[in-house]
């Protein structure tokens, strides 16, 4: 086996070990709160139940797709199968309880089943984030050769070097007969060398970039050559940050065609979106009401001037509101903004110093650990932003937004997103609109949840944040 065999075969049997431990874990603390620990005529049939709790958890998942390599390591499509096999498992005992009229406690399968999946959900995740961490110290990684033309090569091997929780290292490049060669990567040949350089490098991935010369024909032919020594091919689509479940391949007259729906920007999703916002941030509200109070206290006795900072900013569709925040600054800061102009250290219209001389003590504490946004909550609950989404704008960089810029307002604005858990402010200004945008266009629920699972270490890492 190949290194990226042998990694990823150890990983699904860790995979399997945390899941087998969940449904153990759920089986024996919902019969031990439900019945206690005397084993009666009555609870004895629960005891077996939550015995075979486990190896029915893992036949659902497998049913599920749960463990195939095709959704693990990176991405939400391993979450979405595990919740969905949770539902389709309540669902199918309380059909088949109410249809054979059978006598079962809906308390011990609405606290089992749920606590079983979402222990899995967490347990992935945290391995999950143990394969992130492998992996910047460059471990459990593909070897990628990359196949294309020189500027998207670049592209995507800068890409990939800054994001390397994908786990992909480009290693070499097969570059068109006429090149320059220079992409700061060994270049093992032109297009017709792909096998070999396969070898050459010590790759376990190809990647094909878009490109006129690799027809379907070409492609097909690589794909043969590559599946004898089990080499994967990634195809990189053209069309840039659509999402595979909004795509689907449909026949057409004989010929395969790729059909791009359209995101889900209003209907009955959105309507779910909102009731979760409003309720998390209710509860949330009430979960961290001493920590606000805390904060609240700190500000009002360090400096003078308000608690809580009021900012007018853009919401959906290019409505206005104000936000609400705790105050990190000095009472003069916005007067004292053209004076330090010059010091900006973004790449695009936002405005962001390291260490802004404008900021409280208090204030650079606040925004490290990310308490000077609680406030927002507010906002969320007012239905003028969501736990999760782009970035909120001041009307000042909405103004110098380019056209492509502005469909970051096709949602509300998130407390956190997907421009939170990749950087913060140390991100590019381009990057931070392309992570918008895939947001606008792929938005799911249970993307919402693994960036809120992320947003957690993100704040506790404090990368970004000034």
């Amino acid at each position: 086996m190949s290194r990226r065999q042998r990694w990823e075969r150890r990983y699904v049997r860790s995979l399997l070990l945390s899941d087998l431990t969940a449904g153990v874990v759920a089986g024996a603390v919902t019969f031990a709160l439900r019945f206690g620990d005397e084993v009666t005529a009555y609870n004895q049939w629960y005891l077996l139940l939550s015995a075979l709790l486990p190896v029915l958890l893992l036949a659902v998942l497998v049913v599920s797709r749960a463990y195939e390599r095709r959704f693990l390591f990176v991405g939400t499509d391993e979450y979405q199968r595990v919740m969905r096999g949770g539902v389709g498992l309540i669902a199918f005992a309380a059909v088949v309880s109410y249809a054979l009229d059978l006598d079962l406690a809906r308390s011990y399968v609405l606290a089992a089943l749920p606590t079983a999946f979402g222990s899995v959900v967490v347990l992935r995740f945290a391995m999950r984030k143990r394969l992130h961490l492998e992996r910047a110290r460059g471990e459990s990684l593909r070897r990628v050769l990359v196949v294309g033309h020189e500027l998207s090569v670049i592209g995507i091997t800068r890409q990939l070097r800054r994001e390397r929780y994908h786990g992909l290292e480009v290693v070499g490049a097969c570059l068109p007969a006429e090149h320059d060669g220079v992409v700061d990567l060994p270049v093992y040949g032109t297009f017709d060398d792909v096998a070999n350089a396969v070898d050459a490098a010590d790759a376990d991935t190809v990647v094909v970039l878009s490109c006129p010369e690799l027809d379907g024909v070409a492609l097909r032919r690589l794909a043969w050559r590559l599946e004898r020594d089990e080499v994967d091919l990634i195809v990189a689509s053209a069309l840039i940050d659509v999402a595979g479940a909004r795509t689907t391949i449909r026949p057409f007259d004989g010929l395969p065609m790729l059909h791009v729906e359209h995101p889900r920007l209003h209907g009955g999703a959105r309507f779910v979106k909102d009731l979760v916002d409003r309720l998390g941030a209710l509860l949330l509200l009430l979960l961290f009401g001493p920590v606000l109070l805390g904060v609240a206290l700190s500000v009002r006795v360090t400096s003078r001037g308000p608690v809580l900072f009021r900012q007018v900013r853009v919401g959906r569709d290019g409505s206005l509101f104000r936000i609400f925040k705790f105050r990190s600054m000095y009472v003069d800061a916005e007067a004292r903004l053209a004076e330090l102009r010059h010091l900006n250290e973004h790449d695009g219209v936002l405005f962001k110093i390291r260490d802004d001389p404008r900021v409280t003590p208090v204030g650079r504490w606040l925004r490290r650990l990310s308490l000077d946004e609680l406030p927002q909550l507010l906002n969320v609950l007012l239905g003028q932003m969501s736990l999760v989404g782009p970035r909120p704008p001041l009307p000042a960089e909405v103004a110098a937004y380019a056209d492509d810029v502005r469909r970051r307002l096709a949602v509300k604005p998130g407390m956190t997103g997907l421009w939170q858990v990749s950087g913060r402010s140390d991100l590019p200004w381009e990057e931070a609109v392309r992570l918008d945008l895939r947001y606008v266009e792929n938005w799911s629920l249970s993307l919402d949840l693994v960036i809120l699972l992320r947003t957690m270490t993100a704040v506790v890492r404090s990368s970004g944040a000034y």
